[in-house]
């Protein structure tokens, strides 16, 4: 039994300092999880640069807000990511732009998947362990709602690209190009249904 509350409290890390780790490391030539190899390193440093995109490019929606405004009790935010990850770098940003929005509401933490196996494999997508992952926890810490690893009409793609082709450099960069397009829109989208759900 995964006991949330206990890994959010001792193992969770602020966004900065997931940000922070993810540097440290890469000073150190590696990056997070077991792989240090130079495709890693490289996708590792390319997700820095995407991060610090979102953070200084992207603004939370109206909907979302409004959304997030209504919220009538507290939430902890407890997120399974690691560096190296295309999908992470995409999306974690927004999940602290929605803390730091309201942090009287939401309490948002970090955790690394490969440090964390048996958290992920009670999450899996498709038998996968896809990250990001989101779980919404209640103030028993409770999983309330999960979301990820990305938006839904994504995850379709995904497949499709998965079926069309073995190239993971071309699927990355289709992977890549969809969210440069949407500017984070579908993300925010899904995610202002999920809090819509709270409470």
């Amino acid at each position: 039994m995964v006991n949330y509350s206990n890994i959010f409290d001792k193992d969770g890390i602020s966004y900065a300092a997931y940000r922070e780790l993810i540097d440290q490391l890469l000073l150190e030539k590696k990056t997070t999880g077991e792989d240090d190899s130079e495709a890693m390193l490289h996708y590792t440093k390319m997700n820095v640069q995407r991060m610090s995109r979102v953070d200084k490019t992207v603004a939370l929606n109206e909907d979302l807000l409004e959304a997030l405004k209504n919220l009538k009790k507290q939430y902890r935010f407890l997120v399974i990511s690691e560096g190296w990850c295309g999908d992470a770098a995409q999306i974690v940003p927004i999940f602290n732009k929605i803390a730091s929005a309201f942090p009287e509401k939401i309490n948002l933490k970090f955790v690394l998947r490969d440090q964390h196996l048996s958290l992920i494999d009670a999450h899996l997508t498709n038998g996968g362990r896809a990250i990001p992952v989101l779980l919404i926890l209640d103030e028993a810490g409770q999983v309330v709602c999960k979301w990820g690893p990305r938006p839904k009409v994504l995850q379709a793609l995904l497949k499709e690209w998965k079926n069309a082709s073995t190239d993971m450099m071309l699927i990355a960069e289709q992977l890549h190009g969809w969210y440069a397009k949407d500017k984070t829109q579908s993300t925010q989208e899904e995610l202002r249904e999920v809090i819509q759900q709270l409470d």
